[in-house]
């Protein structure tokens, strides 16, 4: 029988990592050769730490202290086989751990990547000299880790090509979700009525809801009969809007809930326009849901919508484009279902939860397997 290997995940929880991290935790299979031991890596801050200025402003020096005294505590309790970092961000402080116990680390972006979208986030670059020492730091801890995992193809090529990392060190495993669970339990129904178009984001602006709306009055406007007779859109965000015809606001719904589950069932097709994504896991979700997508041409979004396939792609804040994809899409029911199927079809191959924990859990227990092999590590 063979040895059971203690892995420490390591895992933020900014914007949607959360939910990554929720997944992980629910559908790493049941492995007899790895026992888990979690330690997540909260945003918020609190209590007197609140007011150290750098401290409380600055997010990768708050994860990265956050994270060692976390792998510090794990490494107390049980002697650590491996560690597995999402993201890069909590590491770019722990070299040392990283070079010390076999470590893997995740990414949905480099810092490079981050920074070019950065005023979508709220995010400037600092001045010259901490620049390059962040990327200093930064290269030294893709350095340190035995392999690197990025969520998508865009995010490998920005490690190849500005991190110096070899491509073979890096394997690209998208996040997931449950593809069996967010399936519609049945065919979508063919029926008359409105097209109801789903928008899911915190964020209204950065996400491009603004735009949507402007798309969305265009439809709503030319379609014949009374207003919204023709076509609904059902906004599921934190940010309030006035009451308009057509138009649905959702401001309580829960990541992995099941009235979001069945507001994606109730919807025809997804709309995320945005100027700032890397690969946001509402598309998967819409995509298991067997919803056809339109989204933009930013970050690694190419890689789950693609265009004219399982749905289209337009450039971020082109409402014109915008607008004609959606009325294709409105006025075409037969290219909206052949599209979502074969969204479903895309999602269950290669944006499963459970499949792609396997493919984690199997990087981590070779990246162990290395390590033995080796003599230890020590």
């Amino acid at each position: 029988m063979s040895a059971v290997h203690h892995v420490g995940f390591i895992v933020e929880q900014a914007l949607g990592h959360g939910t990554h991290a929720r997944n992980l935790q629910g559908h790493l299979p049941d492995d007899p050769d790895i026992e888990a031991h979690w330690a997540l890596i909260p945003w918020e801050v609190r209590g007197m730490a609140a007011h150290l200025p750098l401290y409380r402003s600055n997010w990768t020096v708050r994860a990265g202290l956050r994270a060692r005294r976390a792998v510090a505590w794990l490494a107390r309790q049980t002697p650590l086989d491996a560690l597995f970092f999402h993201t890069q961000v909590p590491a770019v402080l722990s070299a040392d751990w990283l070079r010390r116990i076999p470590s893997v680390v995740s990414l949905d972006a480099t810092p490079l990547q981050y920074d070019a979208l950065g005023e979508f986030y709220n995010h400037d670059p600092g001045p010259a000299w901490l620049e390059r020492l962040k990327w200093r730091l930064n290269r030294d801890c893709f350095r340190a880790a035995r392999h690197l995992v990025a969520w998508t193809h865009w995010s490998k090529a920005g490690l190849v090509a500005d991190y110096q990392v070899p491509p073979e060190k890096v394997s690209v495993i998208p996040p997931g979700v449950d593809s069996a669970w967010w399936a519609r339990p049945a065919p979508r129904p063919l029926v008359d009525g409105p097209v109801r178009i789903l928008f899911v984001g915190g964020d209204l602006a950065r996400k491009g809801g603004l735009d949507l709306l402007a798309a969305f009055r265009a439809l709503r406007d030319s379609a014949p009969g009374p207003k919204g007779a023709g076509v609904e859109l059902h906004l599921a965000s934190r940010d309030s809007l006035p009451p308009e015809p057509g138009l649905f606001l959702y401001h309580d719904m829960q990541p992995n809930s099941e009235a979001l589950r069945a507001l994606y069932h109730d919807c025809d097709l997804f709309c995320l326009p945005t100027y700032g994504d890397c690969l946001p896991m509402v598309l998967s979700e819409a995509g298991a849901a067997g919803l056809p997508c339109v989204s933009t041409k930013v970050g690694g979004i190419a890689e789950i919508v693609r265009d004219g396939d399982t749905g289209f792609l337009t450039a971020p804040g082109d409402v014109a484009a915008l607008t004609g994809a959606l009325r294709r899409l409105v006025e075409d029911a037969a290219l909206r279902r052949q599209m979502g199927a074969r969204a479903v079809a895309l999602v269950c191959q290669e944006f499963d939860t459970g499949a792609n924990a396997r493919r984690l859990l199997d990087l981590v227990r070779k990246v162990i397997e290395l390590e033995e092999g080796a003599g230890g590590h020590g």
